[in-house]
């Protein structure tokens, strides 16, 4: 585990510090509960063996937190706070060289400081809950593990890994056949009972029958079951997608917040003196 590094910013002491501190981690999470719904489905037994997490505090009180993901390269990594706190752990603490990115749109001038930031999507979280869910009936099934190949071909369109089939007995998935033939699935990212949050997603149909509603029918039996055991439901969708946007609307779901998903380079040593430079650069742009 890093040692503790303490660093001066805008005359504050600010220490940042690699922790497994869960309570700490889930108190600063739930102040923006449906942002950060995948760390804090992350704090669960299953997942929190795979995350690294460095905290920012100052006086003692968390003002920021960076999770980094255990996986190949580029890494996911989730970033919450603010911005000096952000820049101190990514310097000190969460130091991968390349890595996937969700952030906030203000927190993208603290990944400049240490990162070179790649264009990217703008993304939607969306949410609902039993009071705004809108059922649909439709004819879906709920796979099991043995479909996995079936789900794998139907992935292998558009997603680049394959699934192992843990993936459906750890999680939830429904798909809709068409003669036999799996055309359309969702499923789940993360369950957390403890938090009694889960992401939706892995939502896919396949190009041959687009169009009939089998994307709203998956994600609808998916929502319906979660729901169950979960107070909130979240999923992420392209802000330039329209379709995707009407499909998960006429579910209930809504929009929350408008997010940045980047993929990140870190500066080599070289670039060092231009941080500075890159981070206010980077900042008008995205003012």
């Amino acid at each position: 585990m890093v040692t503790a590094v303490t660093v001066t910013r805008r005359d504050r002491a600010i220490v940042v510090q690699e922790t497994s501190d869960r309570a700490m981690l889930r108190a600063f999470l739930e102040t923006d509960r449906l942002f950060s719904a995948y760390a804090l489905c992350d704090l669960d037994d299953r997942e929190f063996i795979r995350t690294r997490w460095g905290v920012a505090l100052v006086g003692g009180e968390p003002i920021a937190v960076v999770l980094q993901y255990a996986g190949y390269s580029p890494q996911p990594v989730f970033v919450m706070g603010d911005n000096d706190g952000v820049e101190a752990i990514l310097a000190n603490v969460i130091r991968p060289r390349t890595a996937y990115v969700a952030t906030r749109r203000e927190n993208l001038p603290a990944l400049a400081t240490n990162y070179r930031v790649e264009p990217g999507g703008k993304m939607v979280r969306m949410w609902v809950d039993a009071a705004h869910f809108q059922p649909i009936k439709s004819e879906v099934q709920r796979l099991l593990p043995v479909d996995i190949s079936e789900l794998n071909r139907l992935y292998q369109l558009g997603f680049a890994s394959w699934l192992p089939a843990s993936a459906i007995s750890d999680g939830l998935y429904y798909g809709v056949r068409v003669n036999g033939r799996l055309v359309s699935a969702a499923g789940t990212h993360v369950i957390s009972p403890a938090a009694r949050l889960a992401v939706v997603g892995n939502v896919m149909t396949h190009t041959d029958f687009r169009g009939r509603g089998y994307a709203t029918a998956v994600t609808g039996a998916v929502t319906a079951e979660l729901l169950k055991i979960c107070d909130q439901i979240v999923l992420n969708v392209r802000a330039d997608n329209p379709p995707a946007l009407a499909a998960y609307r006429r579910l209930g779901y809504q929009a929350y917040v408008s997010f940045e998903e980047r993929l990140v380079h870190r500066s080599e040593l070289p670039w060092s003196g231009w941080t500075g430079a890159l981070r206010r650069i980077l900042s008008r742009k995205e003012s």
